[in-house]
């Protein structure tokens, strides 16, 4: 990837201690193409905020240092970073500290544990809603084409229905064409690392979307590469 291509990509940083967690988002967010910076404490996060704000900022509640409480109400109060999307996660559920943190000024509020896609998707519509032209509300390859904002897929003039985890599974190698996914990556990706499903769920799953992709002699945009993985054939639509 050159300099302009690496630039054109949002950035998110992530401000969170646990590092498991820290680096199974750093993990997926990259897998979708952002620039990712991380660190453990909100004093530090305030240095890396005030030097280069990101595109969108992924703020625990509890930090050492400074709190994600007090950084989100200063990143409120100053000109350049007023506007920044905030997702603020945190272990404390209840009404009250929802209300507490979106009255500071975060755009979002992730209870932990959550679903890995589901918050990849929050990002995507934190991103699109303050950046639209960052942030691609559609995908197509040859004569297939996936709306992220309807939920829809079609090929040609045909509409294709796709249950929830197909959708996420074609959204997520139609915007990687070529690159070959291993199961595990699919599962962390599609149905996040703490989901308890065996592997052989994500072949399940592929076997599914070909089916609802191709029909007669359509040709099958999905290539299997054995002992590796699946991918979107990046030559689909070009012959």
């Amino acid at each position: 990837m050159n300099v302009r291509e690496d630039a054109n990509r949002p950035s998110i940083l992530i401000v969170e201690d646990e590092a498991a967690l820290s680096l199974l988002l750093t993990y997926n967010l990259e897998a979708e193409g952002y620039r990712v910076e991380r660190c453990d404490r909100g004093d530090e996060a305030e240095l890396l905020l005030a030097e280069s704000p990101p595109d969108l900022v992924i703020l625990d509640w509890m930090l050492p240092g400074v709190s994600g409480l007090e950084i989100c109400r200063r990143l409120r109060a100053r000109e350049v970073t007023r506007g920044l999307p905030v997702i603020m996660l945190t272990a404390r559920g209840d009404e009250g500290e929802r209300i507490r943190g979106l009255s500071v000024g975060a755009d979002d509020y992730v209870v932990k544990p959550f679903s890995v896609p589901e918050l990849m998707a929050r990002v995507r519509a934190l991103l699109r809603r303050a950046s639209p032209e960052r942030i691609a509300g559609r995908l197509a390859a040859g004569d297939i084409e996936l709306d992220r904002e309807t939920r829809r897929v079609r090929r040609g003039g045909r509409e294709i229905h796709l249950g929830p985890t197909e959708f996420r599974l074609l959204d997520y190698l139609l915007e990687k064409p070529g690159r070959i996914f291993t199961r595990a990556q699919l599962l962390d990706a599609v149905w996040g690392m703490s989901a308890e499903i065996d592997e052989r769920t994500v072949d399940v799953h592929v076997g599914r979307l070909r089916r609802a992709l191709s029909r007669g002699r359509e040709t099958d945009p999905i290539r299997t590469v054995r002992g590796a993985g699946y991918g979107f054939d990046e030559m689909f639509g070009r012959a």
